[in-house]
């Protein structure tokens, strides 16, 4: 037994040492393939890595070569301090890091200077007190001012760096007599560091969060359009998916969401991209100063309409779904409206992307059409939207006041209650076949409650109020047309809200400059799929 024993337990490390020695290969794989994949996304990425590797080496000759070294010294460490700090992955956010480290240190710096010129000549007693009352009111202002929004936004780093960099100076003056030798050879390598940033960023490969703004608003409309498109073609399906078609319908929602979803978490990006934008030099063949506030204003218009979308996803979720022998009744029109309305967006993302104003036609006759074709034959179905018949209206009546008449008297007897109640109910089951009503749900809840807590005082407290949610939900009767009005209703607010995007993308093709459009060489039924940019990286 024992030598069996052993011989199981050999195998069984010899089968774990197999599948350990497949493993290692496969993780191995994997990683390799997902940083393949990184790169393969975005080929910007390893354009910026690579001059991040150019500027570290550049910098690193102030230690390698000996005529630097003599002339710098150890504070060359600095200039390899400052690429790794402030070369960023886009233009606009390294010149915004570089000018604040580089106007932050020369700023407190110089002020430093001037202090311990006033403290050697006050007196070693009087000295240490003016350079420690200066570093206590420099130290508390700076910290207030640093909570103003506008200054929080644009220069916190640059504050922080003064802040820094004037108490070290100032606190190891008053001990270190060749303090003010080595703060010049500090910021004299800090700015070496700064202008191989700025060199690297501006003139090799540069990338501009300007144009990542610019696309990623080209993308938000594509998204939207897809979104609705799939949508309304999923809503009205004529026939139900198998379990074989369920991935093709899990692809359906991805997409769905995917495209409402980029729209209402574009708010931090956004600014983040338009105040890097504000701080890049203008870079365009018309020398235009980037629109960076009008992203953010239709950033902000599209959010709202992406709130519609949501809810519009939110019509093929819910528990109470209309018949697709009802739906279909009215497939027509609501593709052919839904239709006009990606069209609308194409044609606003064709306009951003190629920097053009829109088509005079954009809300073409055939939007109003489709309109008019939904409310006809909305208005022909008259019997659909109707949830109760005048004679379940009389009884409903008759049952409230009943109610009424039990919360007035309270000592009435819970029999002869009962007994109306139960009445009341059978009379007012009678209704139209298209009706569906939600106190049946209730009646059954309602029901097992009651029986679950027993008790002659509390049962009767239970009781009045299950009647009296009972009378709410009886005088309401919901037809199963009633989610396809939320649905269509969800169609024309769309539409409604498409006068707001056009206005604030005109707007921005005035300030922007964008070309006139050209009939003969823009075309508006042309529809123009832009994926968003993957290499979109907001810095901090």
């Amino acid at each position: 037994m024992r030598n069996k024993s052993m011989e199981i337990t050999m195998e069984d490390e010899g089968s774990r040492r197999t599948r350990k020695k497949i493993e290692h290969p496969k993780k191995m794989k994997n990683i390799l393939k997902g940083l393949w994949n990184v790169g393969k996304e975005d080929t910007r990425r390893l354009k910026h890595a690579l001059k991040v590797g150019v500027s570290l080496t550049l910098v690193s000759l102030l230690y390698l070569m000996e005529p630097f070294f003599k002339g710098i010294g150890k504070n060359a460490i600095w200039a390899v301090m400052t690429v790794v700090v402030v070369l960023e992955f886009s233009a606009g956010a390294t010149l915004r890091k570089g000018l604040n480290r580089g106007l932050g240190t020369l700023i407190a710096g110089s002020l430093a200077y001037l202090i311990e010129f006033v403290a050697i000549n006050s007196g070693k007693i009087f000295g240490g007190i003016f350079i420690g009352a200066a570093v206590f009111i420099i130290g508390s202002t700076i910290t207030y001012m640093r909570f103003v929004p506008y200054v929080k936004k644009n220069y916190d780093y640059g504050m922080l760096v003064f802040l820094l960099t004037f108490n070290l100076i100032t606190v190891s003056s008053y001990r270190i007599d060749t303090v003010i030798k080595i703060a010049h050879q500090r910021l004299l390598t800090i700015a070496m560091g700064i202008g191989i940033c700025l060199f690297m960023s501006l003139l090799v490969f540069p990338i501009w969060s300007g144009d990542d703004l610019h696309m990623s608003t080209v993308a938000k409309f594509q998204g939207l359009s897809r979104s609705i498109e799939a949508c309304v073609s999923k809503y009205f399906e004529e026939k139900e998916k198998d379990k074989e078609d369920l991935d093709s319908e899990s692809d359906d929602d991805d997409v769905i969401h995917k495209g409402y979803k980029t729209v209402l978490d574009s708010k931090s990006s956004d600014e983040a991209l338009a105040m890097y934008a504000s701080w890049e030099p203008r870079h365009t063949l018309r020398c235009n100063k980037f629109p960076s506030q009008q992203y953010i204003k239709i950033g902000s218009v599209l959010r709202k309409f992406g709130h519609t979308v949501v809810a519009l996803h939110g019509c093929l979720q819910t528990e109470i779904q209309t018949p697709r022998s009802i739906r279909i009744l009215f497939k027509g029109p609501c593709v052919r409206l839904a239709r006009e309305i990606c069209k609308v967006l194409s044609e606003l993302s064709e306009s951003i992307l190629n920097q053009r104003h829109c088509s005079p036609e954009i809300l073409s006759d055939n939007l109003e059409v489709a309109l008019k074709d939904l409310n006809a034959a909305i208005k022909s179905q008259p019997k659909l939207f109707l949830g109760s018949n005048l004679h379940s209206d009389i009884t409903n009546k008759h049952l409230n006041r009943n109610v009424s008449y039990y919360n007035d008297n309270n000592n009435v007897d819970s029999s002869v209650l009962s007994q109306t109640t139960q009445q009341n109910v059978i009379v007012s089951q009678p209704r139209l076949n298209s009706a569906v009503s939600l106190s049946s749900f209730m009646g059954d809840t309602s029901h097992r409650r009651s029986v679950n807590k027993p008790g002659p005082v509390g049962e009767k407290k239970r009781f009045r109020k299950q009647m009296s949610k009972a009378a709410v939900m009886k005088s309401l009767e919901f037809s199963e047309a009633l989610p396809f009005a939320a649905f269509a209703s969800l169609i024309v607010e769309m539409v409604a809200r498409l006068g707001a995007v056009i206005d604030e993308v005109e707007e921005l093709g005035a300030i922007a400059c964008f070309k006139e459009y050209d009939k003969t060489v823009d075309r508006t039924d042309v529809e123009v799929r832009i994926e968003k940019p993957v290499g979109q990286v907001v810095g901090d």
